[in-house]
């Protein structure tokens, strides 16, 4: 597959070494579904072993450094801003690139998974953006990873359409859809079903970030930007400024490869864990030729702080989830830098995604969510955000009007500068909060956990659950403090220790109580529970054990 358009300018920061001529290979070992061949083309494949064999090696130390950073906090080094990049910081001069066509105005921006159904509610919705998620909304099964590459492409051609097993059927009727933004997996995630050979001959699992967006640049970035568009992307759980400057390179590479302008690709980073906030403007400087902005990812960013803090004492205890609200002291440090940084450098701040979703059968939960979604976008439009997520398409009106009382007919608030914010290392994790652990908060984040982890076993990764949206962030966060509680001798507030015990007995109840049928995954999502919560070892991310033993 050749892609044309002018040739592209010299990259203003040309990748080091010559482009190889002769790469390794890339085998698929998953089955071969309909049209699977549409996707896992020879030119495909041999595009994406290229991404492997040239940053694979650089993938690897970035995970490495990562778990050195996480030792270092854990043992009593807390983060800091760099002193080695203080003078990106203080140069006030540099701009990142900002959006490109079809960005211009993210005001509301809907996400979800890339099956069928989803991708046609998303185009159909009314949203100006969508999050296309491979990511945290969607189980990383063989399927829906291929699956959810076949919908986008017939999605970017005017080609997709979907009948249900019940009969209905289902079409994009938008004038205007939304623009579409890929989140591929993180650099931490694998896919067991394609094989990376290396020039040594060494077999490994391949990416699953430069599987996703390997195979969806190579086939979709001309189409894109033939409509007016172009291959965007946003970039889940980065740590750091070296891990942007990676995707940036991949994004050189890319244009390259393909023979498109240097900078059509755009990138909006979610800043969605602890380190990242510690080096917002660094991200945005190393991704400045294709970066559009930033977004708050809330949910990651709670479980990111449990995770790099959890055994460092009582002072950095949570309390019950639902709590911790985007006004606790470290939410409303961390959104507020993000705009300040953001606007500062020319770029998007996109606000996060409320967990609140309306029930259409229950006419007092749709109106709790809408009064609770509201409350929460005009807070982010009142703070200066150009953006926000929701995750059902009736809450787009409600989030679009928070908006455009600030916006009025401008496209963003980019021009806001946020000047009066002042945000010090130690307010970033300032994360007392003061409230009890209750018996209804360790029961929830035990539901939660095991009715979201036994829909993820089946393939579903964004889930309903009690008249809240959960997906793989918030049974993290979920089971992090689970983790945390016990191992730091925490008691409810009538005084009940929070022990493996009693969690086990919680484990029992729930499964007591969700209805059974043939063929759930209920027994097994509790096993995978207890190993990712009970289990002395903390693994840093549960997806990937739990990958590893049900879905590779």
């Amino acid at each position: 597959m050749t892609l044309t358009t002018a040739p592209p300018p010299p990259a203003t920061r040309p990748i080091t070494g010559p482009i190889r001529t002769h790469r390794p290979t890339l085998r698929v070992t998953g089955d071969m579904g309909p049209r699977y061949d549409e996707i896992l083309t020879p030119e495909a494949l041999a595009f994406v072993a290229a991404l492997h064999d040239r940053f694979g090696g650089r993938r690897h130390d970035r995970l490495a450094e990562r778990m050195r950073h996480r030792f270092e906090i854990g043992n009593g080094r807390d983060p800091h801003f760099r002193h080695d990049t203080a003078h990106i910081r203080d140069d006030p001069h540099w701009r990142v690139a900002g959006a490109g066509p079809g960005l211009e105005d993210r005001r509301v921006e809907i996400t979800g998974p890339t099956d069928p159904k989803m991708t046609i509610n998303a185009l159909n919705s009314g949203a100006k953006v969508w999050l296309a998620d491979q990511e945290d909304a969607t189980s990383p099964t063989w399927r829906n990873v291929i699956e959810g590459q076949l919908s986008l492409h017939d999605a970017i051609r005017g080609q997709l359409s979907f009948t249900s097993p019940e009969g209905k059927s289902y079409r994009v009727t938008a004038e205007q859809t939304p623009t579409i933004v890929m989140r591929p997996r993180g650099w931490h995630l694998p896919e067991a079903h394609l094989e990376f050979t290396d020039r040594s001959g060494r077999t490994l699992s391949a990416s699953g970030s430069l599987v996703d967006y390997g195979l969806y640049v190579f086939h979709n970035a001309q189409a894109l930007i033939d409509a007016g568009r172009g291959p965007y992307f946003y970039l889940a759980k980065l740590e750091s400024a070296e891990e942007a400057r990676l995707w940036d390179d991949v994004f050189t590479f890319t244009e390259r490869e393909l023979g498109i302008t240097h900078g059509t690709i755009r990138a909006t980073v979610l800043i969605e864990t602890l380190p990242a906030a510690f080096e917002m403007e660094e991200i945005l400087y190393a991704l400045r030729d294709h970066c559009a902005g930033l977004n708050a990812g809330r949910w990651d960013y709670i479980f990111s702080i449990i995770k790099n803090y959890r055994g460092r004492g009582a002072r950095f205890v949570l309390p019950d989830r639902s709590e911790v609200t985007m006004t606790v002291p470290f939410m409303r440090a961390y959104t507020e830098l993000l705009v300040k940084t953001c606007h500062r450098r020319g770029a998007f701040a996109i606000g996060g995604m409320s967990a609140f979703i309306p029930n259409r059968r229950d006419p007092e939960v749709t109106a709790r969510a809408f009064e609770k979604v509201a409350a929460d976008k005009k807070r982010e439009a009142a703070d200066g955000f150009d953006g926000t997520w929701v995750a059902h398409p009736d809450l787009i009106p409600v989030a679009r009007a928070e908006f455009d009382a600030v916006l009025g007919d401008k496209p963003n608030q980019v021009d806001r500068q946020r000047d009066d914010v002042v945000v010090t290392a130690s307010q970033l994790i300032d994360v007392h909060i003061g409230l009890p652990i209750t018996a209804a908060g360790v029961h929830a984040n035990v539901s939660v956990a095991i009715r979201y982890l036994e829909a993820w076993l089946r393939g579903v990764g964004a889930v309903a659950i009690d008249n809240l949206m959960e997906d793989a962030a918030t049974a993290e966060i979920s089971r992090s403090q689970i983790w945390q509680w016990i191992h730091q001798d925490r008691t409810l507030s009538d005084g009940t220790p929070i022990t493996a015990e009693y969690v086990e007995g919680l484990i029992r109840q729930v499964l007591g109580d969700v209805p059974r049928s043939d063929g759930d995954r209920f027994d097994d999502a509790a096993d995978l529970f207890r190993e990712v919560a009970l289990r002395p070892e903390f693994p840093a991310f549960l997806t990937v054990p739990a990958y590893t033993r049900y879905l590779a």
